[in-house]
């Protein structure tokens, strides 16, 4: 009876059926996938569709049909991608590029394809199912956004779209399933994990120092951007009357205002690139053959009106004050230092574990690929951040990614390797004394408790003050019957017998001062007596 069962569970229907219902499961799991995707790139185009047709309701005097404004959605989302667009509704009527991305309208695409790729794991089995899918689905809406694209007035070539398109899929979508699944470093493929685990000589593992490399690369990154929105801020103060002209020169109704100020600040991150560029040495184009560096600036640069526009720095040549932007690369340099030499030689490490440290060379090679990181993400910063906008002057725009990336290198490399051999020394640092070399580390003193001193206590004389009346007893009448007869308090002679009264008390020893109570009535009504007599005679 065994046999039989064991039969019948391995029968071919039987794995059939099992393959039917794995493959259903994977083609469900396929279908979620390819379903997120596509729900992430419909998001941003409702999330851009709906800016531009409120400003397109609410424009006093549009121009053009809600046709126009769908087509405007479209090229402003393959923008959003990088793809580099045409205008072909120019007042000369030629062609103009349009290639400056707003890298704040990045964010938009790259935040929903981040989400559908996490969420994607939940139904695949496989992270390449799950990754495949939401890329899949992505490029299944924006390929006929791109044809759509075609027709209006801001056109796309098409391969270059779809290109660009596919990237940001492809890197959204690879961040959401990495995040999913724990952030993991592996594994790699073999012969990166041998080159990675050794060197060519077998002498230290390459892994510890990407990880380090990497991150003090990152460090230095968001110090340079840092920088330039912070000498962005700098120049918007100075030239605030210029931005609020050239702000409200662009149009006089709300609607064009507020959609003025939407794209102001879609581009802030562009201008905070732009001070960057300008703050390591290369600056930044106002078009062709027109460069604002800090050593000057153009003295008749030919820029439309805009707000961000308006702080480029005075035409003439460098000052003091435009020099000492080169703080931001030297910021940089420190920020790679620092990073570098945390990792090589660790803060507060025993005597025994000081062996484990990295070598010069090791620290050296880490603070240079630091530094080259460094560039590689200025470099293409900058290739985005710029741009043509238009043609002739207006063709060549913004940064050159090149140099920025080159100046970047040599600020964070002149910098960032000395300094990180600087501090992994002074971590490290011992001096010699008597023949022996000591090591000068951080010691935690034991707590030291303190003799308690005890203060003498100080017994003050006590001060009897008297007692105080406010009205005086009447006497009885004649009849046998006892009217209470008030009189007023006479303040002036009692103030002074009291000051009197507080003297001579102050002056007796303390015996004298704690007299029992019953002689005060014995010595106030005399007083009293001899006080209200000549009031009677009166």
């Amino acid at each position: 009876m065994a046999g039989v069962t064991q039969t019948t569970d391995h029968s071919p229907s039987s794995v059939l059926g099992g393959l039917a219902r794995s493959g259903r499961r994977r083609t469900a799991a396929l279908v979620s996938c390819l379903v997120g995707g596509a729900v992430a790139a419909g998001l941003g185009l409702g999330a851009i569709a709906v800016l531009v047709m409120a400003a397109w309701i609410s424009s006093p005097y549009p121009d053009s049909g809600p046709d126009a404004a769908l087509h405007a959605t479209a090229g402003l989302w393959l923008l959003a991608h990088g793809a580099e667009l045409v205008r072909t509704d120019t007042l000369s009527g030629a062609p103009a590029p349009l290639g400056v991305t707003p890298l704040l309208l990045v964010a938009l695409p790259a935040l929903f394809l981040y989400r559908a790729g996490r969420d994607a794991v939940d139904s695949a089995d496989r992270p390449r199912v799950a990754f495949g899918g939401v890329v899949a689905g992505y490029l299944v809406v924006g390929v006929p956004v791109t044809l759509f694209v075609g027709g209006g007035p801001l056109r796309a070539h098409p391969v270059g779209a779809v290109a660009h398109l596919m990237a940001v899929a492809l890197l959204g979508a690879a961040a959401g399933v990495w995040t999913a699944y724990g952030r993991p470093l592996g594994p790699l493929p073999a012969a990166l994990r041998r080159v990675l685990d050794q060197d060519a000589g077998g002498r230290f593992a390459l892994r510890p120092h990407v990880g380090a490399a990497l991150r003090a690369g990152a460090a230095g990154t968001v110090v340079l951007i840092g920088g330039g929105a912070l000498l962005l801020a700098v120049s918007l103060v100075v030239h605030t009357q210029a931005g609020q002209t050239s702000y409200l020169q662009l149009t006089d109704v709300w609607a064009g205002r507020v959609a003025v100020l939407l794209l102001a600040l879609a581009l802030v991150p562009n201008a905070a690139v732009w001070g960057a560029a300008y703050g390591l040495g290369p600056g930044f184009a106002l078009g062709t053959g027109s460069v604002a560096w800090p050593g000057g600036a153009p003295a008749e640069p030919l820029l439309p009106p805009f707000p961000l526009l308006a702080a480029v720095p005075d035409a003439g040549a460098g000052t003091p004050l435009t020099w000492a932007a080169g703080a931001v690369g030297g910021a940089c340099g420190l920020a790679v230092a620092g990073f570098t030499a945390r990792a090589a030689a660790p803060k507060g490490v025993p005597d025994d574990a000081r062996a484990d440290a990295w070598s010069r060379k090791e620290t050296a090679l880490t603070a240079g690929l630091a530094a080259a990181l460094c560039g590689v993400a200025l470099a293409l910063l900058a290739g985005l951040a710029g741009g043509p906008l238009g043609d002739g002057r207006l063709a060549d725009f913004g940064p050159v990614w090149w140099q920025t990336g080159i100046a970047a290198l040599l600020w964070a490399g002149a910098l960032g390797v000395p300094g990180a051999l600087g501090l992994r020394a002074w971590r490290l640092r011992t001096w010699r004394v008597r023949g022996l070399w000591v090591r000068i580390r951080a010691v935690r003193l034991p707590a030291m408790p303190f003799p308690s001193v005890r203060m003498p206590s100080v017994r003050l004389p006590s001060v009897r003050l008297p007692r105080v009346r406010w009205w005086r007893r009447g006497r009885v009448s004649g009849d046998g019957g006892s009217e209470a007869k008030f009189e007023p308090y006479d303040f002036t002679g009692t103030e002074n017998r009291e000051s009197e009264t507080l003297e001579s008390e102050t002056q007796e020893p303390e015996t004298q001062a704690t007299e029992p109570r019953e002689a005060e009535p014995q010595e106030t009504e005399p007083q009293g007596a001899e006080e209200t007599a000549p009031r009677e005679t009166d």
